[in-house]
């Protein structure tokens, strides 16, 4: 009987857990359920087609053509109206929809929304002239907003933003597009670069449209990934190799020259990949400037490579001590600089979470290491 009875409560347990869990399901959206905010929108949402937009995001759209349903209200001023409301979750950032003749970004336009800290939603139109925040200024661009019509609310941890356009057709390609993480743009409305974007087509004709997929991996990302791994990762791997495996010579020193030309030309690139980032983030100047007194401190690096002079040299020394702490101010610098990076792009936590663990890894070897090289030197005395 006691065991039947621990069943039960078990059995209900679970069942509470099950049900707790619902919210969960909540916050999701798709097709196949009914508008929740339907009675928030000012315009009648029936009749909407909708395919999700952007699978890798949770991108919901739905959109309607409405001239042949109120021709005659509009008759006299020969207005299309199209209704648009886009779903995604609340990231606590904006989330965008550009339309575009081509494909492309540059030159087209584009409607973005974000939930103030204060509790408000805003809207706005943007022209997209370029890939910096000042060459999208808002309030701009071909589209057309019906006055009044346009809103975005969030509700179950998802955003909805929803707009009319007045036009005989929209653009026949989409560009989505999500901000930073917890970042919404500024009084002044000038969006941050995004954190992800992709684009697809649509058939507006018969409503079908291809899945969104990311234009590659964003350059602002490259640029992060690279010079990480490459000034962030494996120089400071290349002066484990010099400091504490010399007895394993010439492996040692092939090893370290290896290691670390390839962070450094690895970091080169990451540099470059930056060069055509966005640059009015706050502590953007900063991250560069210090970006480019590591690039100094690695070419003076490769310099003093090609110039060491031989071990017998009465300057041997003097070399032995340049090379050391230019590197380790460099490593350093590197080290501070990726941490101050990934805060200035508003980068998720896993990447810096993942950074910090190789830290971690990386000193507790070094200090073991750096144990074992002492106790060798004192039974060497």
């Amino acid at each position: 009987m006691e065991r039947n009875n621990t069943a039960i409560c078990l059995a209900i347990f679970l069942l509470s857990l099950v049900d707790f869990s619902s919210p969960a399901n909540s916050q999701s959206d798709s097709c196949s359920s009914q508008l929740s905010v339907s009675h928030l929108i000012p315009f009648d949402t029936a009749s909407f087609q909708c395919f999700s937009a952007w699978n890798s995001e949770g991108f919901i759209l739905r959109n309607a053509d409405l001239t042949c349903r109120i021709a005659s209200q509009y008759a006299q001023s020969g207005q299309n109206l199209w209704n648009f409301v886009l779903s995604a979750p609340d990231a606590g950032s904006y989330i965008s929809i550009g339309f575009s003749s081509d494909g492309r970004m540059d030159g087209s336009s584009a409607v973005a929304g974000w939930i103030t800290s204060n509790g408000p939603g805003i809207v706005k139109r943007y022209y997209l002239g370029g890939k910096s925040s000042r060459q999208c200024p808002p309030d701009q661009g071909s589209l057309q907003l019906v006055s009044n019509n346009s809103l975005i609310v969030s509700q179950s941890s998802r955003l909805y933003l929803a707009f009319q356009l007045s036009t005989s057709q929209p653009a026949p390609y989409l560009i989505y597009a999500v901000g930073p993480s917890n970042s919404i743009p500024s009084s002044d409305y000038y969006l941050s670069t995004h954190q992800n974007q992709a684009s697809a087509s649509i058939n507006y004709a018969t409503g079908v449209a291809s899945d969104a997929g990311s234009r590659g991996f964003p350059a602002r990302r490259w640029h992060g990934l690279l010079t990480m791994l490459g000034w962030g990762v494996l120089m400071p791997v290349g002066v484990i190799m010099a400091r504490y495996f010399k007895h394993l010579d010439p492996l040692w020193f092939y090893s370290h020259i290896s290691i670390q030309g390839i962070g450094f030309v690895l970091g080169l690139v990451g540099i470059i990949a930056g060069f055509n980032l966005d640059d009015d983030l706050p502590n953007a100047d900063s991250h560069q400037a210090i970006g480019i007194c590591i690039l100094v401190c690695g070419s003076l690096q490769v310099m003093a490579f090609l110039i060491r002079p031989d071990k017998s040299s009465k300057i041997r020394r003097y070399w032995n001590w340049y090379h050391h702490y230019v590197g380790r101010a460099a490593i350093a610098l590197a080290v501070a600089n990726i941490f101050l990076g990934l805060s200035v792009a508003h980068e998720d936590g896993s990447w810096t979470v993942g950074y910090v663990i190789f830290l971690v890894v990386w000193v507790i070897a070094s200090l073991l290491l750096e144990v074992k090289r002492r106790m060798k030197k004192d039974d060497d005395l």
